[in-house]
């Protein structure tokens, strides 16, 4: 079984891509939705290969096992070279671990603690206008969106509007806590955070994921590090399921 391990690496690696990107949503957790035509395609290309290992391997196994047969006949010469043929296969093997746990229990995607462990980000623009906002209230922004009208839009947008937040719970040391969100470009890799400070509403759990309505409350000079984080007043705080998607784009 140790010729194998190659194969059964392969059809793991490429069963743990296939049920996250075509079975189910959890892709989402790692890379932008435009990417899941590219990993279906790439855990089908790995069953494939798997397959095609398999198949050879278990062919040059009868080929040897004959071999030896006639060999045995012709006279039973045992060659002894002593070499242990096995290594590259119990490596083999235990790479299947990292590939097996992807398949059974694959991580949860990114929340506070990447969250915690980056800086401030701002938004790349500088300070300047935006284009106008839909009319109504409350209205739907994502926590990228209004921190940077919060921080940056000379215009002051945001301003009178009530406005609806959706993210995760993260805390300050000050005793502070944040309505939270991570921006990707690509996946999870290039992740940076916003975030928004909640005020007048008790604190949820960290990463309890809940949707806060309110309104802004301007602080600091606009693009300066006095203006981040952004602050919401908040008028109701609810919690809601993590979304199939965790992410907003950057």
């Amino acid at each position: 079984m140790r010729r194998y391990g190659s194969a059964v690496l392969l059809l793991l690696t490429g069963g743990a891509v296939l049920r996250i990107a075509l079975f189910s949503e959890l892709y989402l957790r790692y890379v932008q939705e435009g990417l899941r035509p590219y990993l279906v395609v790439s855990g089908v290309v790995l069953v494939l290969l798997g397959v095609v290992a398999a198949v050879t391997r278990g062919r040059g196994e009868h080929e040897q096992h004959d071999h030896d047969d006639d060999h045995d006949d012709d006279g039973g010469h045992d060659h002894g070279d002593g070499h242990d043929h096995g290594h590259g296969s119990r490596v083999a093997w235990l790479l299947t671990l990292p590939a097996l746990a992807l398949l059974l229990f694959p991580p949860p995607a990114l929340g506070s603690y990447s969250a915690d462990r980056e800086a401030a980000q701002r938004a790349a623009q500088g300070v300047g206008t935006f284009p106008a906002l839909a009319a109504g209230n409350p209205l739907e922004l994502t926590v990228g969106e209004f921190s940077s009208r919060a921080i940056f839009d000379s215009g002051r947008s945001l301003k009178g509007r009530t406005v609806r937040l959706t993210g995760f719970v993260t805390h300050g040391d000050d005793g502070a806590w944040y309505v939270t969100r991570l921006l990707v470009s690509c996946c999870a890799a290039d992740a940076s955070t916003s975030k928004v400070e909640i005020r007048d509403a008790d604190a949820p759990v960290t990463d309890t994921w809940v949707t806060v309505t309110g309104t802004w409350v301007p602080k600091g000079k606009l693009g300066s590090d006095a203006a981040w984080p952004p602050v919401l007043d908040a008028g109701s705080v609810k919690k809601v399921a993590e979304p199939s998607n965790p992410y907003e784009k950057r």
